[in-house]
């Protein structure tokens, strides 16, 4: 996080706001389904959480809607995914088709905005991302350049589905980020509601993401879920594995062909 605009709000390295939360959370039963209507990839493939399962080093390649992350995986189970998305790996990302980057778009155009495929890396240090099962999010473990953790940002997403090594789920806007001191601020809660403006999510919906909000603050910050144990921000990965890549597919050969630095 970078840029505090006050002790309530600030904005993060990405550009998005940032609202400071206080208090207990507020969860309720989410009407999941409601929110599987938006899935674009992975419909119809079983929940994952169960086997076969992959074996550590193996690459799962994660994917948020038609967007892929080539991965390694740290370890695999009925309890989640753990995996490690290395530095300088090659992404599939879904850009704006004239070239801009989504954060140069304004607010109100973003969720309508053209889009193509571009081929782009991973910028900045590693990060370990834990999604586990049955839960709509995913928790990524950033660190500071000397090892130490920055933050853990909680990333509201779709219910992870799997299809041997693809695991498919689909962003929900709404994020959290957990400051390494315990300071807890949701992330693009402007977003939102340009997202329903936009015919991107129903109200209902976004109203069930800010549900999901509720959920993950309860279970993962305050009830201090497995996803936060220090064995994660100590864990690091082995100097053999190199950075996967990304499979053969349409989408990644369209978006070779008009990324110029991929």
């Amino acid at each position: 996080m970078s840029d505090t605009t006050g002790d309530e709000t600030a904005v993060s390295e990405s550009g998005g706001t940032m609202q400071r939360l206080s208090g207990a959370a507020a969860p309720r039963q989410v009407d999941l389904a409601l929110l599987e209507e938006h899935r674009s990839v992975g419909a119809g493939w079983p929940v994952a959480g169960s086997g076969p399962f992959l074996a550590p080093g193996e690459v799962v390649q994660w994917c948020h809607g038609a967007s892929i992350d080539p991965m390694r995986v740290v370890r695999d189970d009925e309890r989640g995914l753990v995996a490690w998305l290395a530095e300088d790996t090659e992404q599939l990302m879904w850009w704006p088709a004239d070239g801009r980057a989504m954060r140069e778009v304004p607010l109100e155009e973003r969720f309508g905005v053209p889009r193509a495929p571009v081929v782009r890396r991973w910028q900045g240090s590693g990060v370990l991302r834990l999604a586990p099962t049955g839960r709509p999010w995913s928790v990524w473990v950033f660190l500071e350049d000397d090892g130490s953790l920055a933050g853990h940002y909680v990333n509201l997403e779709l219910v992870h589905h799997r299809d041997g090594a693809t695991t498919a789920s689909r962003d929900l806007v709404l994020d959290l980020w957990l400051d390494a001191d315990g300071a807890l601020w949701l992330k693009d809660a402007d977003e939102i509601g340009a997202a329903v403006a936009g015919g991107h999510l129903s109200a209902a919906a976004a109203d069930e993401v800010r549900a999901v909000a509720e959920w993950a603050r309860a279970e993962v910050v305050e009830g201090r879920s497995w996803v936060l144990d220090e064995e994660w921000t100590t864990w690091r990965p082995p100097a053999a594995w190199t950075p996967p890549s990304l499979p053969d597919g349409d989408d990644v050969r369209a978006a070779r062909s008009r990324t110029l630095s991929a």
